[in-house]
């Protein structure tokens, strides 16, 4: 059976509680790596730079005060629980804040149409949950277990943290606030996931039976409370996830049978679809080819019997010619 030692506790404690003589430092350093991964995440979706969002996903310390959370839910730590969860917080408003900030200094805005960085994060689907969840079970285990830390950097790579809030300060900055609760949604998914799959690898791992029994100095509370809230949210959180996941799933299927019957009506004119995507108002399809141009109304009819009738459907013509160019 799974356990731990009265040791092992105390090494969970050093790595994840801002506690003991070493608090000040603890803090200090907290607080300068968030800076610094606030700066980098916003550098590197303003720049559309993966390899940048990915150092900053490295470098970004607020895996630490979410695993202290979950495990001073588990230990039914009072005075842990408030102090993580007050990190977590103030800790995810001053990286939105940075951003915001700096993308004061961009004279154009950083949106999802015109940035890889900013569309990968404004649309979390259930799969996001489900890789968190996986995530944070992970991170947990390689807390309990000191022979397999060494997987905490891809840890921190593959649980987005930092890099969604830096979208949430520069979409805002943007004007795009529908896009900026999409990235915050990930953000709460995310750490919702990691205090979930945590709690449960905790009480594999009979963490609670080691907690310290109420009395003395040391304030308790009843975990079930916590917990109870902890699932809770991993509940709301899913029903978002759900209905952008069936969007997006209908939305790719549409877009599939609209590209199908669109390439073959440009095949039979000569011309070429350059690329199918969703608009405002349904569909853009952007074609090209040589004079003259093809009948959209026999794209409407084959769309119509596909069964697309209620869909609509904006075309892009570019007409296209060859000039040849003699040399002397």
């Amino acid at each position: 059976m799974l356990s731990v030692s009265d040791v092992d506790i105390a090494s969970m404690r050093d790595q994840v509680f801002f506690e003991g003589p070493e608090q000040s430092r603890r803090l200090s350093r907290f607080w300068l790596l968030l800076i610094l991964s606030a700066v980098i995440a916003s550098a590197g979706v303003v720049g559309d730079s993966t390899a940048t969002v990915i150092g900053a996903m490295i470098v970004a310390p607020l895996m630490t005060p979410i695993l202290g959370t979950m495990l001073a839910v588990v230990l039914a730590d009072r005075a842990n629980l408030l102090r993580s969860i007050f990190l977590v917080v103030t800790g995810a408003a001053a990286v939105i804040a940075l951003a915001w900030l700096l993308g004061q200094l961009v004279p154009y805005p950083i949106v999802a149409s015109t940035n890889a960085q900013v569309a990968a994060r404004v649309s979390p689907r259930l799969v996001d949950l489900v890789a968190a969840l996986a995530t944070g079970a992970v991170g947990s285990v390689a807390l309990a277990r000191s022979d397999i830390s060494d997987t905490l950097p891809g840890v921190a790579i593959a649980i987005s943290l930092v890099p969604p809030l830096a979208v949430v300060g520069i979409t805002l900055e943007s004007g795009k606030p529908g896009q900026a609760l999409g990235a915050l949604l990930l953000f709460v998914t995310n750490v919702t996931a990691i205090l979930a799959s945590g709690i449960i690898v905790m009480f594999l791992y009979r963490v609670y039976a080691r907690a310290p029994r109420p009395g003395g100095e040391v304030h308790y509370f009843r975990r079930s409370g916590a917990i109870f809230a902890i699932a809770t949210l991993v509940l709301i959180v899913a029903i978002p996830l759900a209905i952008t996941s069936t969007t997006v799933a209908n939305t790719s299927v549409e877009e599939s049978q609209v590209q199908s019957v669109a390439d073959k009506w440009a095949k039979a004119a000569g011309w070429s679809i350059v690329t199918v995507s969703p608009n405002a108002t349904g569909m853009l399809v952007r074609a090209t080819g040589p004079l003259p141009e093809p009948s959209t109304n026999e794209l409407r009819k084959a769309l119509d019997a596909k069964g697309l009738k209620d869909k609509t459907i904006e075309v892009e013509l570019v007409p296209g010619r060859v000039v040849e160019l003699h040399g002397h």
